[in-house]
């Protein structure tokens, strides 16, 4: 049996849409429940997050089999920052025991990101070698060779950035993920649209097999938009842009037709095959602009 994810993007002309599940602290299952309800109607499937940012969390497993008891499909991410080769594979299995199959591999932001710095890195791997991992487990069989019966059915992702410098390489990187496995990539937010197109182009070019989802984000404001371009690592957002929203009439309305526009790009691009939305709103933009995209909800 095939995961939603994989059956859209091996079998069919669909376009998948993705959401990042917001990270959860505290609340217990009902936190839980009440993001689903709001989220669950519009997406395929849900990003159970890895300490995101380098800020702890409740964990990436834990989360994922939470969202699949209330009926989203999970794409499970686990990071290289945090986790040993053991720690991975211990990740991976667990998820597998609760049926998960959709799994994104990433080497993840750096300790100095996030809000405990004096954190001890690991990055025993990184990102390529982490699909590496995930790619063998699927065939049978741990690291050191100890076999697995059944073997389980992981369906692979990883991620890239197509904005950050060199930006040629970046299309280097997408290939060899795909050649370690990846079947899929979820990008890093991009608000460089000739950028995002020619790497689009590239991989569609030289990986035809390779499924690209660009990711998006909902902000209010600028404010929002300074923060990222300041605080979070990979993203590069150009002034001009940043004026644009901040100048506008209604920044809010602004802020929200440029993730729009930027939407509606992504999708026309070749080897676009969906998208990936994250939401830091939390109004009700989240419906419009899926409806806007021609989305309807799920009963």
């Amino acid at each position: 049996m095939m995961s939603r994810v994989s059956e859209i993007l091996e079998n069919s002309k669909e376009r998948l849409f993705t959401v990042e599940f917001p990270e959860i602290d505290s609340g217990g299952m009902e936190r839980i429940a009440k993001h689903v309800d709001r989220i669950g109607p519009w997406f395929d499937a849900a990003n159970s997050t890895d300490n995101t940012a380098a800020h702890a969390h409740a964990s990436n497993t834990a989360v994922a089999i939470a969202i699949k008891i209330y009926g989203i499909e999970p794409i499970l991410q686990i990071v290289c920052r945090d986790k040993n080769r053991l720690a991975i594979q211990s990740d991976l299995m667990g998820a597998a025991l609760h049926g998960i199959e959709n799994v994104v591999m990433l080497t993840g932001d750096d300790v100095s990101a996030g809000d405990e710095p004096e954190a001890r890195r690991v990055f025993d791997l990184d990102g390529p070698q982490a699909v590496v991992v995930a790619n063998v487990l699927a065939t049978g069989q741990y690291l050191s060779g100890r076999k697995i019966n059944p073997a389980p059915n992981f369906y692979i992702g990883a991620v890239e950035n197509p904005a950050a410098p060199p930006v040629d390489y970046r299309i280097q990187r997408a290939l060899k993920k795909h050649r370690a496995g990846a079947r899929f990539l979820q990008l890093q937010i991009c608000y460089h649209p000739d950028r995002l197109e020619n790497f689009c182009r590239g991989v569609a070019e030289l990986a035809p097999k390779l499924h690209i989802i660009p990711s998006v984000v909902l902000v209010k404001n600028e404010k929002s938009l300074n923060f990222m371009n300041d605080k979070v690592p990979g993203i590069d957002i150009p002034q001009s842009t940043i004026e644009g929203v901040k100048n506008s009439a209604d920044p809010g309305e602004s802020a929200y037709q440029l993730v729009l526009q930027q939407s509606k790009h992504a999708l026309s691009l070749p080897g676009v095959r969906g998208l990936h939305v994250i939401d830091f709103r939390r109004d009700n933009s989240l419906e419009r602009l899926m409806r806007e995209l021609g989305r309807t909800p799920k009963l």
